[in-house]
């Protein structure tokens, strides 16, 4: 047992530091959605370089996550989450002066890995910082300043390239980072406890690589395909993703029976529940960040909004989480099938009034509509996903919950970097890349495009509420850290709390 007999004086402001980071990663993850189409004119990209400065950032988190707390527990929490900060402050640096399209998404790439470094470690530091009976407070402080990076990342982003400080454009959206970052290090190195875990884990090298290659093997193709005409040498690789993850998945079962170290604990998917529920947590998250994605191209590229008019538009997605945040939040642990159903119901509904309004307004379709529609894809959000994950595990014992917890955020994040992966290559199919047209042919192209890529969404999302019936039934959370923590979506170090408690 490692808790301090009296917690820190400096522990708040410690607080302060670890929220500053979570809001980083909320914010990046979602403030190039409004800003990508002005890069792209900007730098004159493709569309396919475009998805990869969207889906390497989630990509890269995605396949990190788990190997970035197993570092903390190695190398000591503090020392690798002021790593990751000040590293994910020079990716920021590198994205902010990219003079190619390779150092961009080079940038990106490195933004969601030191992510990945940074997020394990704020559970890991508050459950061994403050008192047990603080913690709920300080995760949910900590989880609020991640959505209100999230909740602002687009309209920021929108705001920062229409207004282009100093005449640097949309390079302002990755340059806001900096001042962030180099504070967060100067207070965190004075005020941040030093520990580490009891019992140090080993890291498994193997499993890292094979994870990685498994998930690089099926993402490449998806994103670059398109562009490159679909190559043969592309769906061998695509291929070749199914015997790396068979082999991963053997290899995980030796290393945990040779030293329990393996970074995804087979037991886990022994529960029908667990599993169900990995599945609709990837149906849901495919769905929500592709639809912003597409969205936000017809709006800038086929209707020729400006950046802002984009973001006030897509502003009232986090009005509607606002609003029924709360319900999820204090009565969806009790109903986790029916809340889970109901907001991926309104999502579909939301998605299928976009396909109405785009379809039927066309050239025509102003912002009381794309307003309208995301409110209902935010209300839905707001209903679901804050209890989604605590549902998925629901039925973990208590020496499973850490690991699980690591095990969804990471589908979570995939699921994200999947979605824009795989409807991003439809939408742009059928729109193609030629972006020279008149205004009401350019129009009248991405609106087909836009109306026949969406029902992959209301797809997604009615699979989502048809599962939502595998998912354990619920039950009231539990004090503590552990209920706080999953619902604000902090990843991985919760699986620290049977360690400390």
């Amino acid at each position: 047992m490692t808790e301090t007999p009296e917690p820190p004086r400096g522990r708040w402001v410690a607080l302060g530091v670890l929220g500053i980071a979570s809001f980083l990663d909320g914010l990046d993850a979602n403030i190039v959605t409004v800003a990508l189409p002005s890069i792209q004119r900007d730098m004159d990209i493709g569309f396919t370089t475009a998805q990869w400065t969207m889906a390497g950032y989630a990509l890269a988190f995605s396949m990190f996550l788990i190997t970035g707390g197993r570092l903390g527990d190695i190398l000591g929490a503090k020392r690798v989450f002021l790593t990751g900060v000040a590293l994910f402050t020079v990716a920021s640096v590198l994205c902010g002066l990219a003079v190619s399209p390779a150092m961009l998404v080079a940038g990106r790439f490195a933004q969601g890995l030191m992510a990945a470094l940074m997020l394990p470690q704020v559970m890991a530091i508050i459950v061994r910082t403050f008192d047990r009976r603080e913690w709920a407070l300080a995760a949910g402080l900590v989880g609020a300043l991640l959505s209100v990076g999230s909740i602002g990342g687009p309209l920021l982003g929108g705001l920062l390239a229409d207004l282009d400080l100093m005449g640097l454009g949309w390079r302002t959206v990755f340059f806001i980072n900096v001042p962030i970052g180099i504070l967060a290090l100067l207070i965190g190195a004075r005020t941040l406890p030093s520990f580490q875990a009891g019992e140090r884990p080993r890291l498994d090298l193997p499993g890292v690589l094979l994870l990685t290659a498994a998930s690089l093997g099926l993402m490449f193709p998806l994103v670059q395909g398109r562009e490159q005409g679909w190559p043969a040498w592309m769906f061998v690789l695509m291929a070749a993703a199914v015997p790396l993850l068979i082999v991963f998945v053997l290899h995980q079962r030796r290393r945990q029976a040779l030293d329990g170290s393996a970074l995804v604990p087979p037991a886990l998917f022994r529960r029908r529940s667990f599993s169900a529920g990995l599945v609709v947590t990837l149906l849901a998250f495919t769905g929500v960040s592709s639809f912003s994605f597409v969205l936000t191209y017809h709006l800038q590229f086929g209707l020729g909004w400006p950046a802002l008019d984009t973001a006030l538009s897509l502003a009232a997605w986090p009005l509607g989480v606002v609003l029924t945040f709360q319900l999820g939040w204090r009565f969806g642990p009790t109903q986790a099938r029916l809340f889970v159903a109901g907001g991926a119901i309104l999502m579909a509904l939301g998605v299928l009034a976009t396909i109405g309004a785009v379809h039927t307004k066309g050239a025509e379709l102003t912002w009381p509509y794309v307003a309208a529609t995301a409110l209902l894809m935010g209300l839905g959000m707001g209903l679901s996903t804050p209890i989604l994950a605590t549902s998925v595990l629901g039925d973990l014992p208590a020496e499973d919950a850490g690991a699980g917890s690591g095990v969804v955020n990471a589908t979570t994040q995939f699921g994200s970097a999947v979605g824009i992966a795989v409807v991003g290559a439809v939408f742009f199919g059928l729109v193609g890349t030629d972006t020279t047209g008149s205004a009401a042919v350019r129009a009248a192209d991405f609106s087909s495009g836009v109306a026949l890529t969406l029902w992959y969404n209301v797809a997604a999302f009615l699979l989502t509420a048809a599962l939502a019936p595998l998912l354990p039934p619920g039950k009231p959370a539990a004090a503590g850290a552990g209920s706080a923590r999953n619902e604000n979506n902090d990843p991985v170090a919760e699986r620290l709390v049977p360690d400390v408690a």
